[in-house]
């Protein structure tokens, strides 16, 4: 396994309604390491990640690069505001090959105000600053004394979900007339749209909140990078497994509803790979949520001393289960839409002999092996 190296960092916690971030004072170098992957989709002319998950087109301005260019050579440059990042807790490297393994790419110790960074290029995701990134770099293009003197003041946001992310991104550019206003008060549409996007962020938000919930408290919805002990699963593990069931075409689906349209429902076999399509165009997300719930809830109760202290409910676990969902579903759904109980996917989870101290990483490796032989584990010993 190749060495992970961190970039250490003081930083402060801010809680705001919308959760916790992170601010930090951060060599406009290490930025750049990190977010190298977003920079060249930029420089590409394809947008980031979220004008990209957008569908619209917010490219650089070649003139203000130039021009912050030759500004931060100046010998009072400065850049007073915050450049937004957005990080994921973890990922998975090396996907697919004998190196695959999954990294922690941010951890915030809270005694010390310390945070942990990987270097990796691909670690964060630019929100606002791209011009400024781009800017710095033309600028110190060529050796410059300022060039070791610029740290950027950055705002982290951890485990934000897409569409809390097009939020934030709506919100700093609602004040920037560099963006066009019609397009802020659409992304601010969008947010109130329906979609498959939409409704897995509020489902997976519910099974965090709700008293009851197998999941309750152990979601990392936005900025819980420093607890890993209590939330063990992102929010936008659940609500990618739970989108794969509702469309095969996410971003139609939230065009044609912006559109104020009727996405087209599943028939014949479709229903059986999108068995909660006709749920989401029904607009009955809450019988998806308490499938969901039940299915998890049986697992809770399977292995009861092992549900919050082991990969059952870690990324290896839970997108395995969720993987499971759809064979055990379709095995136990009188017909496609009704609601299976906890008590049906409990007798047949107690088929399964898999003994609970038995779920390590040893056993099943972080990743997309550990996932999948995990699943295949569960299909056969529950006799589906």
């Amino acid at each position: 396994m190749s060495e992970t190296r961190y970039i250490a960092v003081k930083c402060i916690e801010v809680r705001q309604p919308i959760g916790t971030f992170y601010l930090a004072s951060i060599d406009w170098k290490d930025v750049k390491t990190i977010a190298r992957a977003d920079i060249r989709r930029i420089e590409k002319g394809e947008g980031g990640q979220v004008e990209t998950y957008l569908g619209i087109q917010r490219g650089l301005s070649n003139s203000r690069v130039k021009e912050i260019g030759r500004y931060v050579t100046n010998i009072d440059a400065t850049f007073p505001t915050a450049v937004l990042l957005h990080i994921s807790s973890h990922s998975v490297i090396n996907e697919g090959s004998d190196q695959e393994q999954e990294v922690t790419n941010i951890e915030f110790d809270r005694q010390t105000s310390e945070m942990k960074i990987r270097e990796g290029f691909d670690v964060a995701t630019i929100l606002d600053g791209q011009h400024r990134l781009e800017g710095l770099r033309l600028g110190f293009s060529e050796a410059h004394p300022n060039a070791d003197k610029f740290q950027l003041n950055v705002a982290i946001f951890v485990d934000l979900d897409m569409d809390d992310q097009s939020m934030v991104f709506a919100t700093v550019n609602k004040a920037q007339t560099k963006v066009n206003k019609s397009l802020v008060y659409d992304l601010f549409a969008y947010a109130n749209t329906r979609s498959p996007q939409r409704t897995a962020h509020s489902i997976v938000r519910l099974l965090n909140e709700k008293d009851g919930s197998p999941f309750k408290d152990m979601v990392k919805i936005l900025g819980t990078a420093d607890d890993p002990n209590r939330e063990t699963i992102t929010q936008s593990t659940i609500a990618e497994c739970l989108i794969k069931y509702i469309s095969a075409q996410p971003m139609q689906d939230r065009d044609k509803l912006k559109r104020k349209q009727r996405p087209k429902r599943a028939e014949g076999d479709e229903q059986q790979r999108l068995f909660f399509r006709n749920l989401f165009i029904d607009e009955k997300d809450a019988d998806i949520a308490r499938i969901v719930w039940n299915l998890f809830d049986a697992v809770k109760t399977k292995w009861p001393d092992h549900w919050e202290t082991t990969l059952l409910s870690k990324s290896t676990g839970v997108i395995a289960f969720m993987k499971f969902l759809k064979p055990s579903y379709l095995h136990l759904a009188s017909k496609i839409g009704d609601i299976v109980s906890k008590n049906d996917f409990l007798k047949l989870i107690e088929k399964v002999n898999i003994n609970g101290a038995d779920f390590t990483k040893e056993n099943y490796l972080p990743g997309t092996s550990g996932q999948a032989k995990l699943y295949k584990e569960l299909v056969k010993s529950s006799g589906l």
